[in-house]
C-alpha cells in the first residue's frame, strides 16, 4: 500500500474489513440462522461508521466511485432492517419481488463499490477482494 494517501488507505481498510464482516455474516447464518435473526441488525448498523469514512472520503476529494459504497450501504441496511426487523417480513422464501429486487440491487451495489475501485489502488488487492466476494456468494446462497 506503499504510495496510497490516507484517504485510499481509508477506503480499502474499510472494504477489507466490510467483505471480512460480509463473509463471517453469511457463515455464521448458515450455521445459526436464528442467532442471525437475533443480532444481524448489528452488521446493519455497520452503515453508520461506513457512512462516516464515505464522508471523509467524500471530502478529501476522491472520485465518486470511492465514497459511494458507504452510502450505498446505508440505503441497503436501511431497506433491509425495516424489511426484516421492523416490518418482520420473510421476503425470501417464496420470494417477494417488489422486497428483493431494490434489497439485490443495494446489495450488489454496495459490494460491488466495495470492491472494483480496489483495482485503481492495489490490483492484488482487488484479486484478493474477488476472492472474497465469491466465498460470500456461495456463503450467502448457501446458506439459504
Amino acid at each position: 500500500m506503499i504510495g496510497l494517501d490516507k484517504y485510499d488507505k481509508l477506503y480499502t481498510g474499510w472494504s477489507l474489513f466490510f467483505h471480512l464482516a460480509l463473509i463471517t455474516i453469511f457463515a455464521v447464518r448458515k450455521i445459526n440462522l436464528d442467532l442471525i435473526y437475533s443480532y444481524g441488525w448489528i452488521f446493519y448498523a455497520l452503515s453508520i461508521p461506513a457512512v462516516i469514512i464515505s464522508t471523509l472520503i467524500l471530502r478529501g476529494g476522491k472520485p465518486v466511485s470511492f465514497w459511494l459504497a458507504g452510502f450505498s450501504f446505508l440505503a441497503w441496511a436501511i431497506v433491509g432492517f425495516v424489511v426484516e426487523y421492523v416490518m418482520g417480513i420473510n421476503w425470501r422464501d417464496p420470494i417477494l419481488w417488489p422486497v428483493f429486487v431494490p434489497y439485490v440491487f443495494l446489495y450488489l451495489t454496495t459490494v460491488m463499490y466495495y470492491w472494483w475501485p480496489v483495482a485503481q489502488l492495489v490490483r492484488p488487492l482487488w484479486f484478493l477482494y474477488a476472492a472474497f466476494f465469491v466465498l460470500s456468494t456461495y456463503l450467502n446462497v448457501s446458506s439459504h
